[in-house]
């Protein structure tokens, strides 16, 4: 009952009761940002990585004794091991690329069987125009939607390759140009990949880079991606020949270090604010104290004991802590869940996109709320707040009601 006066506004104690709806405020958007912008930090890791895993396999499989012209066989053996979803032979060859507008420029070549990328649920799900079906048969590729916008392609639309590793003449190695229609166009959702990938059927591609009946890689796709250091033995086991084995995590360990460490420090960084908000308690329960010191006395000289005070003040201020923190989570929670919907928002207000897709690896702002951090956050914004009392309660408790009484 007194924490709840003491909380109420009068206007003798309005200044103090500003200073306690600042730090409501306070912890309220501490614990809310916190939340989103994990959210974000957490969605945009896990979409990044989808991606990239989408197109590249967990492990990729490099021969040592010899290229892989025994790849077929190879691949057929490597998905019967436990865990393996998928083993797809793989040509990759750089290429120079024109279309009907536009300079032109570089791009990623692909050679692919038709099973291999219709089973590759990142490209087959995100085909726009077009089919994948007949792709072995044709002698058609597919494109990435931007690099088909840039290059003015539309379906049926043929785009030109020009490969430096040509024919060998008298006169030397003369550039390889061919023209392929464009059978198929994806969007991954990734402006990077959409802007520079081609797929070509495997056969294809292994005459267009003087490659027949050869492969340079298999990707492999396993069941759990963490934890790919479990499937090297049984994948080089079933091999039956000598394989250098590369996992994604050190294919982009600069990627997902320098994630890790832009999340650890927003999040010490905006920890920071449920910090501030706290010594907004502090300062505001030391005010209260101060101007409650008459009413104290009175109560300790009536029999009321010093925990008794104690508790008072910090049922005071932990009641600013917990309505903040809960507040704060579902405002965070109400904006992670509907990001999508205030991106869109932003966008018509502005008339600017301010997620721009050419610019950024992903179409869309994604958002990933992690239960465990989230509990996480709620818990230590209650913590801190509980912290900030104990101080203010504890010099309550010790005011000497003798000297607070003495001139009264």
């Amino acid at each position: 009952m007194l924490a709840g006066r003491y909380l109420r506004s009068r206007r003798k104690e309005a200044f103090v009761s500003v200073i306690a709806g600042f730090s409501f405020l306070g912890i309220m958007l501490g614990v809310a940002t916190l939340i989103v912008v994990m959210a974000v930090m957490n969605g945009f890791r896990t979409e990044l990585l989808d991606r990239i895993l989408g197109l590249n396999g967990h492990l990729i499989v490099n021969p040592i004794d010899g290229p892989l012209t025994d790849y077929a066989k190879l691949s057929d053996r490597l998905v019967t091991v436990d865990g393996v979803e998928l083993a797809i032979p793989l040509i990759e060859g750089q290429a120079l690329v024109s279309g009907n507008v536009g300079s032109g420029g570089g791009a990623l070549v692909r050679g692919i069987r038709e099973k291999d990328i219709k089973s590759v649920s990142t490209i087959s799900d995100g085909i726009e125009v077009g089919t994948l079906d007949g792709f072995d048969q044709g002698e058609g590729v597919a494109v990435g939607f931007r690099l088909a916008n840039n290059l003015g392609l539309n379906l049926g639309d043929e785009i030109k390759l020009i490969s430096p590793d040509g024919d060998v003449t008298a006169f030397g190695t003369t550039p390889r140009v061919k023209s392929y229609p464009v059978n198929a166009i994806f969007n991954i959702g990734m402006s990077e990949y959409d802007s520079s990938f081609v797929f070509m059927p495997l056969e294809e591609s292994q005459l267009y880079f003087n490659k027949e009946g050869r492969v340079d890689v298999i990707d492999i796709y396993v069941d759990d991606p963490d934890a790919v250091d479990e499937y090297r033995k049984p994948i080089e086991d079933s091999a039956e020949r000598l394989l250098y084995l590369t996992d994604w995590r050190s294919r982009n360990a600069q990627l997902t270090s320098a994630l890790d460490v832009e999340r650890n420090v927003m999040f010490m960084i905006l920890t920071l604010i449920i910090l501030v908000a706290a010594l907004n308690i502090i300062s505001g329960l030391i005010m209260l104290v101060k101007d409650k010191a008459h009413d104290i006395a009175i109560l300790r000289t009536m029999g009321t004991s010093r925990a008794s005070v104690m508790r008072i003040f910090m049922i005071t201020g932990s009641a600013i802590g917990i309505v903040g923190t809960l507040f704060g989570f579902g405002l965070g929670v109400l904006v992670s869940k509907n990001i999508k919907a205030i991106q869109d928002f932003v966008t018509w207000l502005t008339g600017s996109n301010p997620w721009d897709p050419t610019v950024r690896f992903l179409s869309d702002i994604p958002a990933r709320m992690d239960a465990t951090e989230t509990v996480s956050i709620v818990l230590m914004a209650l913590v801190i707040s509980f912290l900030a009392t104990l101080f203010p309660a504890w010099r309550a408790a010790s005011l000497d009601p003798v000297e607070a009484l003495r001139y009264e």
